[in-house]
């Protein structure tokens, strides 16, 4: 009755739970795990990858919810549940979650090892000679950095570091005759991170992984000599790693330091997840528990691969490169002609250019930096950083531009999370050889990308404009869909350079033409476009929104766009993770139809199209529809005005509305199910069709056109896979746990006062 309860708040509810969201969001990345017509190498990627961002996703959003739990706070969750309620809801599934992670690579992935050619072995499948081998590496290598940790009267609890592989070792001392049990004592071994996940042997034409916690474990005696070892456990702790700084008030605090500061708690924070192997020692598990104040609920009972994060060991193996989806080369954009790129200078004198990565490349903004470094007609360059690659060449056109003798104005942000060391490294190259670097900006993150060159040319001076959705990242450029423009327009130019005045200064602009920022005005413009279209449907004119984002989280909006629907507009919601708003509901949501692309690429990309009557405004940027976005971080988003831009930006949104490989749709319910061809469509895979050098541009009536036609379409065929989907969720939920099953954590559900939050 109590689950009921529980049950009936989340679906009464209008808004979806951020975090129960992304771990349906999580799902739709392992069912390309799942994919049987990808090949191995790409499933055990996608494999990968769903441990990485669960690990992200305890880590922050777990963490965020004990900070209001370990504190006493109250908190109120989207789905209508208090603290606890909402903490029992969030763990049964992350617990469905990592039980069928496991099921996926024991039962779909781990049988066709062998005929692709490796296997992961454990240490009694070697033979003679393989078990030798692996024993001189222990020696050799892995011997000399364990450190063997007693816990004990004598003893203090040690260190234990977050997401690193740990035995704990319960021992037997002390027998002095057969009838004497001895005394039990527990020591930690924990495995350097810096040791490859799995040792690597040749056996003929395969390649055999250990698991390096099998080599440790059939070593342990060698640490352990003349006592008797009871067991031996391998285990993994995930700890609260959300000391988010966006939300200081204090703006004049030293963000360096706290930075610094925030990176050590990292390795302090309280424990949210504990991963363990079946059958774990009672006296191991108690300690752990009791030490860390936690419960079954936090405990992750692992029969397969603990931290398949190591799988990509296996892709970057020289036999198996290449193994995988191979990239196809880049194609030209349609707004910048084959041989521009060399005199990109002169080219964006006189025409703007539209990049949408990765299908075109970011070498043409690389360059434009790289030349800019050079140019002795270049006075100065001002750029926002939030990423950078390894060896990045954009820090080494602007050390390049610093050295000669170009002004140079960085802002690096050093809250991006995880990236923090990195950009302080970078930032403090830059400074050193003599560049303005700014690192933040106050309470707000700056999350915005934007460069600008200032370029003489005879008596004028011309700016040279940047802005998008994508970090300046070679690396990922390759692998995220972004969207971004390089533009001479003076509009764009006095905008840009504005903003740049707001973030590095004090000025307070009265607006901008082109440009929509936060935390300034932005939710306020995006509701006022959404109601521009209600208007227009209310009159009986055309109207329509199609919004394609990473998140959507923000109640204002997500209420305008209720409204919106009430009032006849058709919305079409194209988000890739997070989405808080229920589609299709009656009397509330009927006209909204929401789908989610995940595939061969991470969609990054944010694109924001209203009808307006048939004289559509389409922005790009690089802000999603958060709280976050809008309230905590510089944000902006720009509007496209160039008219052929305008019809590749839409076409663009065209192509992924078409899609019928990657999409999946959300039912009201927040669950999602694969969208399949109809009997009339083609297979359309829009992370390929962007790769067709020609792809044609369609006019803006064209994509409002399609839409009303497939929307009445589409909704028959997507109540019944909802039904046959909702049978198949509702007898899974019933059946018995292979690998990781929840244990009743023996919190109420419902009755949760209060009182029983204590201050903090």
């Amino acid at each position: 009755m109590k689950l009921f309860k529980s049950a009936d708040l989340i679906r009464k509810s209008k808004y979806i739970s951020r975090d129960l969201s992304w771990l349906r969001f999580n799902y739709r990345v392992l069912d390309q795990a799942k994919d049987a017509s990808k090949s191995l190498f790409d499933r055990l990627r996608f494999l990968s990858i769903t441990s990485s961002n669960l690990d992200e996703f305890f880590m922050i959003r777990v963490g965020s919810l004990y900070n209001y739990i370990d504190y006493g706070k109250e908190r109120v969750d989207y789905s209508g549940l208090r603290e606890l309620p909402f903490r029992r809801k969030l763990l049964d599934f992350a617990h469905r979650f990592i039980n069928d992670q496991s099921l996926t690579y024991h039962y779909e992935l781990k049988p066709l090892f062998e005929r692709n050619g490796f296997n992961i072995l454990r240490m009694e499948e070697l033979t003679e000679l393989e078990l030798k081998k692996a024993e001189g590496y222990f020696k050799h290598t892995v011997f000399p950095l364990l450190t063997p940790m007693v816990y004990d009267s004598y003893h203090g609890f040690p260190l234990m570091m977050n997401q690193m592989l740990i035995f704990g070792v319960v021992t037997r001392t002390g027998v002095d005759t057969e009838a004497e049990k001895g005394q039990e004592r527990l020591t930690f071994v924990q495995i350097p991170q810096n040791l490859s996940r799995f040792f690597e042997l040749t056996r003929k034409d395969k390649v055999i992984f250990i698991p390096i916690e099998e080599i440790v474990r059939a070593n342990l005696p060698k640490l352990f000599r003349n006592i008797e070892i009871v067991s031996a456990n391998l285990f993994r702790i995930t700890r609260n790693g959300d000391f988010t700084l966006e939300e200081s008030e204090d703006i004049d605090v030293d963000f360096i330091k706290e930075i610094q500061v925030g990176l050590k708690t990292r390795k302090k924070g309280r424990v949210v997840r504990l991963e363990v192997e079946q059958d774990a020692s009672v006296v191991l598990m108690n300690v752990l528990k009791d030490r860390w104040k936690i419960d079954n609920g936090n405990v992750f009972v692992i029969n397969s691969l603990l931290d398949m994060r190591g799988l990509t060991q296996i892709l970057r193996h020289p036999n198996f490169r290449g193994k995988g989806s191979k990239m196809p080369s880049p194609v030209t954009p349609p707004s910048l002609p084959d041989g521009a790129e060399d005199h990109l200078f002169e080219y964006l004198k006189h025409h703007d250019v539209l990049l949408h990565h990765p299908y075109n490349s970011i070498e043409p903004v690389v360059r434009l930096l790289e030349q800019a470094a050079e140019d002795p007609h270049v006075l100065g360059i001002k750029q926002t950083i939030y990423r950078l690659a390894d060896d990045s060449r954009v820090t080494a056109a602007l050390l390049k531009a610093a050295e000669n003798g170009k002004h140079v104005s960085v802002l690096f942000e050093v809250k991006a999370r995880f990236d923090e060391e990195r950009n302080i490294r970078e930032g403090s190259r830059l400074e050193k050889a003599g560049c303005f670097v700014i690192y933040g900006v106050g309470k707000y993150k700056t999350h915005t990308k934007m460069l600008m060159i200032i370029r003489k040319e005879g008596e004028k001076v011309t700016r040279y404009v940047h802005i998008g959705s994508g970090n300046y990242n070679e690396q990922t450029s390759r692998l995220y869909t972004d969207v971004s423009l390089l533009t001479t327009n003076d509009v764009y130019g006095h905008d840009v350079s504005e903003f740049f005045n707001v973030i590095t200064g004090h000025s307070q602009p009265d607006g901008y033409e082109y440009l929509i920022t936060a935390p300034k005005d932005m939710r306020q413009q995006l509701i006022h476009l959404i109601r521009e279209e209600a208007k227009n449907a209310k009159k009986g004119l055309p109207s329509g929104i199609i919004m394609k984002m990473n998140s959507l989280e923000d109640k204002e909006v997500i209420d305008e766009f209720y409204k919106a629907s009430k009032a006849g507009v058709p919305v079409r919601l194209i988000v890739r993770g997070i989405c808080c708003l229920r589609p299709g509901r009656p009397g509330l949501s009927d006209n909204i139809e929401v789908r989610s692309i995940v595939g061969e690429y991470l969609e990054h990309a944010r694109l924001f199209y209203f009808h307006q009557a048939g004289q559509p405004e389409v922005y790009a940027g690089s802000a999603d529809v958060m709280v976050r976005s809008f309230d905590r971080r510089i944000e902006a988003l720009f509007r496209i005005v160039n008219p052929q831009l305008t019809r590749e930006a839409i076409n663009i949104l065209y192509f992924n509305l078409k899609d019928n490989q990657n999409t999946y749709v959300m039912r009201e319910d927040g669950a999602y199910v694969r969208r399949q061809p109809g009997p009339e469509e083609t297979a359309f895979n829009v992370h390929k069709e962007f790769y067709q050098k020609n792809y044609a541009v369609v006019a803006e009536n064209v994509l409002y056109q399609e839409y009303l036609a497939t929307l009445a379409a589409s909704q028959p065929v997507l109540e019944e896979i909802s039904a046959v989907v909702l049978a198949a969720e509702e007898e899974a939920e019933e059946q018995p746990s292979d690998f990781c099953t929840p244990v009743d954590t023996g919190e109420d559900e419902t009755e949760v006062p209060i009182s029983i939050v204590q201050e903090g």
